[in-house]
């Protein structure tokens, strides 16, 4: 897929300096730029790059004026980041631009289909599925019995869709994940063994939701398990039954939250962070990774550390250790007297 410093200038609105006709086929960064690749400036710190970089075109502030020769077509835009993003949705939707089905493929009779829409090979589509316009399920995908996927949403290959579950609209389910699975829900009987509890509700997922490779969504026991407008999940997080993640809130890698807790919108859940169940998290709370949430948190709270304690222990510490501040200006105080 080749594109010209022309095209590229068109779809950025950019001006361009060098060789109009100039073609790449590749992205690289600047500092590892080669013939046929595209590339852009936006951090000072690697301008002289712009000066060695192989690469056929580069991107640019418009405030930008090289003090050498350089060899690279430029394309000088308002600002070289945000430009640079915006081809790169670019080429992803060119590149993703799948329609047709592969065979062999299984899509039950019951099924519901849309337009334009893309199902590789081996893939399964079970009663009564509604798939919107323009869904692209990758090969290898489960779609259980009665799911409901929204027009321009992606499954990519291999992820597992149970039953029930509802996924809106321009949402992305990337490879492994598992939505809808039981939630780990168990009691014990008059002998002390373990029943499992039937998980009878379902998973949805709001649009504009993002979930990462490998990341598993269980399964409400009642009602839903529900992913807000916006959100975007990382790689490898497990979310129990009957969680709530509010609208465009972010979690990173390896979170764990467990049953019935609810978060609330804008927030922003750091890596290997643990929140027990049964909690309300706020609006705006910001949480440092491998942090462990145990209580409820109010609106806009940044929070950090984990209860690696015994509980008791730690509860009796934490007294001591919030005042460590003062206790360090006492002492401090004592031993200038005492010289």
């Amino acid at each position: 897929m080749k594109f010209t410093a022309l095209q590229i200038a068109g779809i950025l609105e950019g001006e361009i300096v060098g060789d109009p006709e100039t073609e790449v086929s590749k992205l690289a960064k600047i500092e590892e730029g080669e013939s046929g690749s595209l590339t852009f400036l936006a951090n000072p710190k690697y301008t002289n790059y712009i000066y060695t970089t192989k690469a056929s075109i580069t991107i640019v502030n418009k405030d930008f004026e090289p003090e050498k020769t350089i060899t690279t077509t430029l394309i000088k835009v308002d600002d070289a980041y945000k430009s640079f993003s915006k081809l790169l949705e670019y080429y992803n939707q060119v590149k993703m631009n799948k329609t047709g089905i592969e065979q062999p493929v299984f899509v039950a009779d019951s099924a519901s289909v849309g337009k334009d829409i893309y199902l590789g090979a081996f893939a399964y589509i079970g009663e009564n599925v509604q798939l919107g316009d323009g869904v692209k399920i990758y090969p290898g995908v489960y779609i259980g019995d009665n799911v409901s996927i929204g027009a321009g949403s992606v499954v990519f290959a291999g992820a597992k869709i149970y039953s029930e579950t509802v996924i809106g609209k321009h949402c992305v389910v990337n490879s492994g994940c598992i939505i809808g699975a039981d939630g780990f829900g168990y009691a014990p009987d008059e002998n002390g063994a373990l029943q499992k509890v039937p998980q009878t509700g379902n998973v949805i997922l709001e649009d504009h939701v993002d979930i990462g490779a490998g990341t598993t969504i269980d399964r409400a026991t009642l009602g839903s398990t529900i992913i807000r407008k916006g959100a975007k999940l990382d790689n490898q997080i497990q979310i129990a039954h009957n969680v709530e993640i509010g609208e465009n809130t972010v979690i990173a890698a390896q979170t764990g939250i467990a049953g019935s807790t609810k978060l609330g919108r804008n927030c922003m859940i750091g890596g290997q962070v643990g929140i027990v169940g049964h909690i309300t998290i706020g609006d705006g709370v910001k949480v440092q990774a491998q942090s462990g949430i145990g209580r409820n948190v109010k609106d806009g709270e940044v929070l950090q550390g984990s209860p690696a304690l015994a509980y008791a222990a730690y509860n009796k510490s934490y007294v001591h250790f919030k005042n460590l501040g003062d206790l360090a200006n006492r002492i401090n105080q004592l031993e200038k007297k005492n010289r």
